[in-house]
C-alpha cells in the first residue's frame, strides 16, 4: 500500500524526529504531522487527513491511551498503533482494549517500522505473537470477565466463534481460511460480521475477547 499519511504523537522531540526521519517517503508513506501531547491529536485530524496515528503511551497532559480511545471514537477513524519502550509496559493492554490495532517497540528497526506502518494501514493488525500472549497473560481475567466475554460470543454463529477463535490465536486470513477451509473473502466477511455484532473496533478487540472467553 502507498500514499499512507501517518501522524507522530511523542512528547520526546528527539522521538518525533527519529520516527518521521525513519517512516516520510519511505514506501510512498508521508509524515504530515507530529504533536506532542495527545491532548493536540483531535486537531492534527482536524487539520490533516491521517491513515495512520503513531501513539505513544504516556504523555504529561492526556496519555496515549486516552487518546488512543477519543481517535477510535471518531468517525472513519484512523489506525492507531501504540509506541513502547518496554514489551511489557502494562499500558500496552489497555490501549489495545481502547482500539488500537497494534503496538511497535520504539527501537524497532527502520525496514521493520516502515513494514508495519504499511500492514496496519492496509487493515492487519501489528501484533507480535510472543509479546502479545506475555500481555494477555499479565492480564486478570477471572470469572466474570470470562462470563462476560462468552455471553458476547454467545450472539455468534459456530463458524464466526471459530473465526473470531483463530483471530484470537494471532492467525491472518490467509491462515484461517487454510484452517478453516474456506476462501480468504469468506473469512474477510465472518471477520467484519463479528466486529459489527460485537459492537467491536478491530481485529486486536476479538482477539482480546476471544482470550477472555479462554476460546484460545
Amino acid at each position: 500500500m502507498s500514499g499512507v499519511r501517518v501522524l507522530v504523537v511523542d512528547d520526546d522531540a528527539l522521538v518525533r524526529s527519529a520516527l518521521t526521519m525513519m517512516l516520510d517517503g519511505a514506501n510512498g508513506i508521508r509524515v504530515v504531522g507530529e504533536v506532542a501531547d495527545g491532548a493536540d491529536v483531535p486537531a492534527a485530524l482536524d487539520a490533516h487527513a491521517v491513515d495512520v496515528v503513531l501513539m505513544d503511551l504516556r504523555m504529561p497532559r492526556v496519555d496515549g491511551i486516552t487518546a488512543t480511545a477519543r481517535v477510535r471514537a471518531r468517525t472513519d477513524p484512523p489506525e492507531v498503533v501504540v509506541l513502547t519502550t518496554f514489551d511489557a509496559d502494562e499500558g500496552v493492554l489497555r490501549a489495545l482494549r481502547a482500539g488500537a490495532g497494534g503496538f511497535l517497540l520504539k527501537d524497532t528497526p527502520p525496514a521493520e517500522l516502515v513494514a508495519a506502518v504499511l500492514k496496519v494501514a492496509a487493515g492487519e493488525p501489528i501484533l507480535s505473537p510472543r509479546i502479545t500472549r506475555r500481555l494477555m497473560d499479565r492480564a486478570a481475567t477471572g470469572s466474570d470477565a470470562r462470563a462476560r466475554a462468552r455471553a458476547a460470543l454467545a450472539v455468534l454463529s459456530d463458524r464466526e466463534r471459530e473465526v473470531a477463535a483463530a483471530v484470537g490465536r494471532g492467525a491472518s486470513n490467509g491462515e484461517i481460511a487454510t484452517e478453516l477451509h474456506m476462501g480468504v473473502a469468506t473469512v474477510k466477511a465472518h471477520v467484519s460480521s463479528v466486529l459489527l455484532k460485537l459492537g467491536l473496533g478491530n481485529r486486536t478487540q476479538i482477539a482480546l475477547l476471544a482470550h477472555d472467553a479462554e476460546l484460545t
